[in-house]
């Protein structure tokens, strides 16, 4: 007999744990590729991960084509990864939101890339990205592109809206440098946050790609919560402080806040909860 009803024999008390286990690590070796693409050695080294673990991983992702490898033995993302990731945007309150919205502030600031974009752990990553209508060509703004929060002015602007504890996490992490002019000191990025969290929008030049700067600004939802930014990529000779620069920050500012009144936000009521508590 098998046993009182129930039961499950303890080879199988193992297997829910191990099946966890394998799909864990399978997400570890595809948050690890998303971020750029490398060989079986570097993802071996970056993972700590074994040998033989790692190459059954990597063999199992790459015949249900969730990875691909190139000739040279380098695995990036694959089209099934891409069908499932592409269906996050579809519906997307904030992107339906944000698109037309984007179309009208194109005209406005013609030589700029506009973006949407939210954090995903240590990483701001771009939603969506309306092209300049100059036909401009700014790299790395198109819809998908990621950074550390740290860099750039869309990742500042949401990481000075975390929790105090969750930016102390983040700052206490390894903190990567894009360009020369990459803040990387702890000490000099926390005052930035504050002012940024004051003022209520991020401008940084050079920090990502030494010929661009960016302008953001904080999209709220309806409890008042920071979900998102939009952001504003522009050519470095753009930043000179002057009116142009202005009124695209304007831009930036009057596009967030409308798409967070899209979502209900309220913003006189939360600066009274801020304030004075509830009202």
């Amino acid at each position: 007999m098998d046993g009182p009803p129930g039961r499950v024999r303890s080879e199988g008390e193992e297997r829910p744990k191990a099946t966890l286990q394998g799909v864990m690590r399978a997400l570890r070796v595809l948050e690890l590729l998303a971020e750029r693409p490398m060989r079986a050695t570097d993802a071996a080294e970056a993972l700590q991960m074994s040998w033989a673990t790692l190459h059954r991983t990597l063999s199992q992702l790459e015949s249900a084509e969730f990875i691909t490898r190139d000739n040279a033995g380098v695995f990036r993302m694959g089209r099934r990864t891409w069908l499932l990731g592409s269906t996050y945007l579809v519906g997307h309150p904030l992107l339906e939101l944000a698109i037309p919205l984007f179309r009208e502030a194109a005209e406005e600031t013609p030589s700029g890339v506009y973006q949407l974009a939210e954090r995903s752990g240590n990483l701001v990553v771009t939603l969506y990205a309306r092209d300049a209508m100059s036909g401009e060509t700014i790299t790395r703004t198109t819809y998908g592109h990621h950074f550390p929060m740290h860099c750039g002015s869309k990742g500042l602007v949401l990481l000075a809206n975390l929790p105090p504890a969750e930016i102390d996490e983040y700052l206490a992490g390894p903190l990567a440098r894009l360009t020369p002019e990459t803040d990387t000191d702890p000490a000099s990025i926390r005052p930035k946050l504050d002012v940024i969290r004051q003022q209520g929008y991020s401008r940084t030049v050079g920090d990502v790609q030494s010929f661009t700067g960016s302008l953001s600004a904080p999209v709220h939802n309806s409890v008042g919560e920071v979900v998102a930014c939009v952001c504003l990529v522009m050519a470095r000779t753009e930043f000179d402080e002057g009116p142009a620069e202005a009124a695209a920050l304007q831009s930036v500012q009057r596009v967030a806040r409308t798409i967070s009144l899209g979502t209900g936000w309220q913003p006189m009521h939360w600066a009274t909860y801020d304030n004075d508590g509830p009202s």
